[in-house]
């Protein structure tokens, strides 16, 4: 089997992502800290970083993967559609 390749290679904080899924916006965190953040539809995306800092990325392009490490996607301000977490 193919996965059998990588068994023992070991995941750093450079490595692809190994997961993924779509998220919905809202209040709570998500259920994995993101490695990167695909946006699917043009917009604006706020987030809170794992150091803890809400930010909002203003015109973020459809297709654009955002590197970062966020705990949670808000609601409030993200205009942003079909929103994929990485981890």
């Amino acid at each position: 089997m193919v996965l059998d390749n990588f068994r023992n290679y070991r995941q750093e904080l450079n490595s692809p992502a190994s997961d993924a899924a779509e998220i919905t916006p809202g209040a709570s965190p998500m259920a994995n800290v993101s490695r990167g953040i695909y946006i699917g539809g043009a917009g604006n995306l706020s987030l809170i970083t794992v150091a803890g800092t809400t930010v909002v990325f203003s015109s973020v392009p459809a297709g654009t993967v955002l590197t970062i490490m966020a705990t949670h996607i808000l609601a409030t301000n993200t205009t942003a559609t079909n929103i994929v977490s990485m981890w």
